[in-house]
């Protein structure tokens, strides 16, 4: 059939024809002795398809391990934090409730801490109190949901709330004592006498350990009642600041200005990007370096279509003269070439694309079958406090990632199709 016979009444074939696309195929399946390249295709078929997938795998592994990360470090820790005059006024309860009516609010919880020397069976510590309300510590999920010994019974009941503590299960194992066990706290600056403030050393009783899945937390943390903190480390009836936990934590920044308002003029007020800055800016560039090498792998991959496409051009020189002679523009060769390329790219991403998303959906399951395979743990709870290795897809950024392959795919067939668009015919055909 001739290219004039198909291209219709216009004497033009449509870019992208139903014949310019039969010819790219036949190009890209045809076989070592007709001067095609399928091997070449398929090794950039693969490159390009495993370059995707691992980029789409490690990204999202990454999420995975900062959504975890930071629903730990915000679950145990505030969102917004106030300090400043406010903590020791009278209208400090009416501040707190004022906060807690704002929308997006779910907790505000006022803090005694500070650090205390933990003596317990021989053994020695440092530990950071923190002193709350029984209802602030109930409401403080990741603390009283994950009690691994003994209960929360007798915390805050009694004279100045009593002497029953909660300890971090770490910390009490490195101290061995237990859920009845005694455990005594010295202070630094709790007593108060003529001479200046002394260390003030007083025995609680353990009622019982928590674990939060960080190691620096059940390591370090001990939870003692309100009244009790402040009457230990002798803050009267003030405390240290207020904690505020919000429903979304990213709007965080965005509710300083209400909270402030609403706090007065002599408050202060940070937020949890501030408290860990140092923490999550180190996060924030680990996470774009290694999406910035694994976006050139994807680059590196790709560029394998030029040299498939570079040898189908020297191999089919004398078939693009024939197509010219027969009518074909330059165009339409540009166009045959780059879809002969274009396609290997678009397969590959899509392929990976399929492949990366798979693999961190069941990313539970593979896990367990290398483990029951090998008969070796991939990933030690004990180590790591987590069952299995996090994946959260994010699907915008895998929508980056398949632009950016397909992009690189694109721009590594324009070069050798360009090249065969511009082959002189008459230049072909004299040395064939």
């Amino acid at each position: 059939m001739s290219v004039q016979a198909t291209n219709g009444a216009s004497g033009r074939a449509p870019p992208f024809g139903q014949w310019e696309r039969s010819v790219a195929a036949r190009y890209l399946r045809a076989k070592r002795s007709q001067g095609g390249v399928a091997l070449i295709s398929v090794i950039s078929f693969i490159g390009i398809m495993l370059a995707v997938a691992v980029l789409i795998i490690v990204m999202s592994v990454m999420n995975g391990f900062r959504a975890e990360l930071l629903s730990r470090i915000l679950g145990f820790s505030g969102h917004l934090y106030v300090a400043g005059g406010v903590l020791n006024s009278p209208d400090r309860d009416m501040v707190v409730k004022k906060i807690a009516d704002l929308p997006g609010v779910i907790q505000v919880t006022p803090v005694v801490e500070a650090q205390a020397m933990a003596l317990g069976n021989g053994q020695i510590s440092g530990a950071i109190v923190r002193g709350i309300t029984l209802s602030d510590l109930k409401a403080t999920k990741i603390v009283s949901g994950n009690i691994t010994r003994g209960t929360m019974a007798g915390f805050g009941e009694g004279e100045y709330g009593g002497e029953m503590i909660m300890v971090g299960d770490r910390l009490a194992q490195t101290l061995g004592v237990g859920p009845g066990d005694e455990l005594s706290l010295v202070s630094p600056t709790g007593g108060a006498t003529a001479f200046g403030a002394t260390p003030l050393r007083k025995t609680y009783t353990i009622a019982g350990t928590f674990t939060v899945g960080m190691s620096e937390y059940d390591q370090a943390f001990i939870y003692m009642p309100l009244e009790q903190a402040q009457l230990f480390f002798g803050r009267d009836t003030g405390v240290d600041y207020l904690e505020i936990k919000l429903q979304d934590p990213d709007k965080a920044i965005a509710m300083k200005a209400d909270v402030a308002r609403v706090a007065g003029p002599g408050a202060l007020l940070t937020d949890w990007t501030e408290k860990n800055s140092a923490y999550w800016g180190a996060l924030k560039v680990e996470r774009n370096v290694m999406r910035l090498i694994l976006m050139m792998l994807v680059a590196i991959a790709a560029m394998n279509i030029i040299s498939g496409l570079v040898m189908l051009v020297k191999n089919k020189g004398r078939d693009i003269a024939i197509l010219r002679t027969m009518g074909a523009g330059q165009g339409s060769i540009l166009r045959i070439f780059f879809m002969a390329g274009a396609s290997v790219g678009v397969l590959g991403t899509l392929a990976g694309l399929l492949i990366g998303s798979l693999f961190c959906i069941f990313i539970g399951e593979i896990q367990q079958f290398v483990e029951f395979v090998t008969g070796a743990e991939v990933f030690n709870s004990d180590i790591y406090f987590l069952t299995r290795i996090p994946a959260k897809i994010d699907w915008q950024e895998v929508g980056v990632i398949t632009f950016w392959a397909l992009t690189m795919s694109f721009l590594a067939t324009l070069p050798p199709a360009w090249r065969a668009s511009r082959l002189d015919p008459v230049e072909a055909l004299r040395y064939e």
